[in-house]
């Protein structure tokens, strides 16, 4: 796996990578990761990735995080009941 390009953000690390003739797009916030896989022939340029992460992908991944944050919780707890 190779690392093309991280992307700035204020609130997430964004990492462009290639793999296997496959784009991953890598968004994570804390100890929580998203990713996204697009073929290398589905698109012309790495830039056509790049463009693909939006304000609306990543609100919609904030509220993943949040479900994924929640989910994790619960899971946890389940283990860990202290009487």
């Amino acid at each position: 796996m190779r690392i093309i390009k991280e992307i700035p953000h204020e609130r997430y690390k964004i990492q462009l990578l290639q793999y296997n003739a496959k784009f991953i797009v890598k968004i994570e916030l804390g100890q929580f990761e998203q990713t996204f896989k697009i073929g290398e022939l589905d698109v012309q340029t790495v830039d056509d990735v790049e463009r693909m992460i939006t304000p609306t992908l990543l609100s919609n991944c904030l509220n993943r995080f949040i479900e994924m944050r929640a989910d994790w919780e619960m899971a946890f707890s389940s283990v860990n009941i202290k009487d």
